[in-house]
């Protein structure tokens, strides 16, 4: 009996050994999501919306941290230093692939991330005062290029979104639009409304509002497609600017190093949760175009979006002071 139960533990011992990692539970505790902005703003908003429908479906509380600052970097330089378990993810925003084109990173964001998904994208929507004379794009670049460097434009603050958009505006029309920098995008959403700088590019979330009011007038949308909130609206590319798209963007990433299984349990979560009806219902009506891909088509996007902003700062100078 003795002899019998040894041989059984022996093999019980050997199969046990035998067991790959990725068999075992994951995850088995609370994830932690660093998102690299301020509570309360967009991305930290859509972060919760899917980190809540994630948690369901991996059976674990994921945990939003919010370590704001750099423009995101430092938030990602945590999570690029941290343990490459699958526990500690990174929820993302454009910023991403424009910050080594205007910062000194201390880590390398196409070497020090595994990309998991892209969660949603959103267009700007290319704003000026309800009263303002420019009833068409044509009709703003037509006055930009009777007088160079008078015309104003707003941003969020340099190096946003917004400022991005405007430059990129600037080198495909080929005009010289001044710009005007705000803190945040609300002083500057205020200011277009008075009339005190001449345009805008808002994200949908926090300029449709205004435009649906009446308060603002939308000339286009940065998509390549018109958006459902602004069916009438075009969009640059249709406005004479073909190559013109901007994008903003929310995305999943996890430390290099992470095991490739984990990545999937991780991707096929966010990838589940961006697919339920109430979430991508919750991310459309802030804006959002819902999108929830694999790993390798993430990575793509982020290829190209990288080579794009990297391109335009150089062509165009652009500095964060």
């Amino acid at each position: 009996m003795r002899r019998t139960l040894q041989g059984l533990c022996k093999g019980l011992a050997i199969m046990a050994a035998s067991v790959p990692l990725r068999t075992m539970a994951f995850p088995d505790k609370p994830i932690r999501m660093v998102v690299p902005y301020s509570a309360g703003g967009g991305a930290d908003n859509t972060a919760r919306v899917v980190a809540q429908k994630m948690g369901e479906i991996l059976g674990q509380t994921i945990v939003i941290d919010n370590k704001p600052g750099a423009g995101g970097v430092i938030g990602a330089d945590a999570v690029a230093k941290a343990t490459p378990d699958g526990y500690t993810v990174l929820y993302d925003a454009s910023a991403f692939a424009v910050n080594g084109a205007l910062r000194k990173l201390p880590f390398d964001p196409a070497s020090d991330f595994i990309p998991v998904a892209l969660v949603a994208t959103a267009p700007q929507i290319l704003v000026v005062a309800a009263n303002a004379p420019y009833k068409t794009v044509a009709d703003l670049i037509a006055s930009a290029k009777k007088t160079p460097g008078k015309l104003t434009y707003a941003s969020a603050g340099a190096g946003t979104g917004s400022h991005l958009a405007a430059e990129m505006f600037n080198e495909q029309a080929k005009i010289e639009l001044l710009h005007v920098p705000y803190k945040g995008g609300a002083p500057a959403l205020t200011d277009v409304m008075g009339g005190q700088v001449a345009i805008y590019f808002g994200n949908t979330a926090s300029t449709l509002q205004y435009v649906t009011s009446g308060k603002l007038r939308a000339l286009a949308v940065t998509s390549r497609k018109r958006i459902q909130g602004l069916p009438n609206t075009p969009t640059i590319a249709e406005s004479g600017m073909p190559d013109y798209e901007v994008l903003e963007w929310n995305g999943v990433f996890l430390p290099k190093g992470t095991a490739q299984d984990r990545v999937q349990v991780i991707a096929g979560a966010v990838q589940k949760a961006v697919a339920d009806p109430g979430v991508r219902a919750r991310l459309q009506q802030a804006g959002l175009d819902p999108v929830g891909n694999s790993p390798q088509a993430f990575k793509s996007f982020l290829q190209g979006e990288s080579l794009r902003w990297h391109t335009l700062v150089k062509a165009r100078g652009i500095r964060v002071e």
